[in-house]
């Protein structure tokens, strides 16, 4: 037989096997562990499927239900405010999603290895008209399909409000379900919004720590008290289904619980920050308002926040408020008020900042003014300023001198071209 025709045979046979149905593999449900009735009396629920066992924890909370400084009925109004104030933008949550506030708690940070026990969902309920927490706890490894199965999230449409669940939790439970496709639905992709992005974004320079403990204490009045270390959280899970004791471990379910409310009053509190008028919070946390705004291109609301920082503020508060103010100003045509809020930045932002005022000091004095002798003045500066940063390579430092050089050049030449057309 020729080689040709081996090769076509051992194709056919590929197109046959490839072509068979492949059965999933059979499912052997665990046998229950024997703490079951120990945690149940521990205030846990036992639930079970076809796949397995698993516990479960309900709270419910009526509206008027204050956490912090905060009621959880406040949420709706705070939906109502991206409905009429800024409905485009990315945290805005319209009143007709379904909205479930997500943590989770594992048994290590990443990792295969890596099991989600804890799985916390809290969620208004429309027929109770109350906030409903439901907890599903991971009964042992070996009942993990059961416990993913019971989440519901493979039918669910929702939008999923997080603190770091975009970056950890939702992948972490991609991984989980990705080990156990072969007998779960297909996870659904959710839309995620994650309250950890929104907090850098208002508190950058303003909170030395975004950890969600601390800005419950700072920024939304509460206070942990008893509460456990999340880094304790695996080991308590771990001796819980050792010794068969989940008395520590309700305390680790309570520490999920304070997460979830958190969520809701970090929701409120940021939606009424961004909207409301100038008050209580810094003036660093204003001037990352008002830089959001211009970020996302909405110019207008970003320099009528930004004017309102400089006019409320000290001057030595309002540094970076004109910084940015000058650029929305430049944008719009306002040449020589985007000069003045320039020049009215430099005595108080750092010098990586103050070298990007003198570069825009020289352009808009060169090409807008035609003030060549200023826009040296800026330039010299500018190219001094220089020295003083530190760059990682030197070659970065050597192209920054060139183009401020060049700068230079060009503009001595049209000083001197000036010069000798007014002759």
């Amino acid at each position: 037989m020729s080689y040709e025709n081996k090769l076509l045979q051992m194709k056919k046979l590929l197109s046959k096997n490839t072509g068979q149905k492949q059965e999933k593999p059979a499912f052997i449900k665990p046998d229950p562990p024997f703490y079951s009735e120990q945690w149940q009396q521990a205030g846990l629920q036992l639930v079970e499927n076809e796949f397995g066992m698993l516990f479960k924890r309900e709270v419910h909370y009526p509206l008027d239900y204050k956490h912090g400084d905060y009621r959880l009925g406040e949420l709706f109004k705070a939906l109502k405010r991206w409905k009429y104030e800024a409905d485009d933008h990315p945290f805005a949550i319209d009143e007709q999603e379904t909205i479930v506030f997500f943590d989770t708690e594992t048994t290590g940070l990443k990792g295969a290895g890596t099991h989600i026990f804890l799985l916390g969902f809290l969620q208004f309920d429309e027929e109770e008209e109350q906030f409903t927490l439901t907890q599903y706890v991971l009964s042992d490894p070996s009942n993990e399909v059961a416990f993913l199965f019971e989440s519901k999230l493979w039918q669910k449409n929702m939008t999923v409000v997080s603190y770091n669940g975009k970056s950890f939790d939702w992948p972490q439970l991609q991984v989980r379900w990705t080990l156990n496709k072969q007998h779960l639905p297909p996870l659904k992709t959710q839309r995620q919004i994650d309250l950890l992005h929104s907090t850098k974004r208002l508190w950058k320079d303003d909170l030395a720590r975004m950890k969600l403990t601390q800005v419950e204490q700072d920024k939304l009045g509460f206070y942990r008290k008893g509460d456990i270390p999340g880094h304790l959280a695996p080991i308590i899970y771990f001796d819980a289904i050792k010794s068969g004791n989940a008395e520590t471990l309700m305390k680790v379910l309570l520490h999920n619980e304070w997460d979830l409310l958190s969520l809701i009053t970090l929701y409120i509190h940021s939606t009424n920050l961004l909207f409301d008028a100038i008050s209580t919070e810094s003036a660093t946390t204003y001037t990352n308002i008002g830089k959001w705004f211009g970020d996302l291109k909405k110019r207008q609301t970003s320099a009528e926040i930004l004017q309102a920082v400089t006019k409320h503020f000290n001057t030595e508060e309002t540094g970076y408020a004109h910084f940015y103010l000058a650029y929305e100003l430049k944008r719009v045509g306002e040449i020589n008020l985007a000069i003045e809020s320039f020049h009215s930045a430099l005595p108080t932002i750092p010098r990586e900042k103050k070298l990007q005022a003198y570069e825009q000091l020289a352009i808009l004095y060169e090409h807008q003014l035609k003030d060549y002798e200023q826009a040296i003045v800026f330039s010299e500066k500018g190219l001094e300023l220089l020295q003083q940063i530190p760059f990682r390579k030197e070659t970065q430092l050597l192209n920054k001198q060139r183009n401020w050089q060049k700068r230079l050049g060009r503009l001595d030449y049209k000083m001197n071209k000036n010069n000798v057309n007014k002759r």
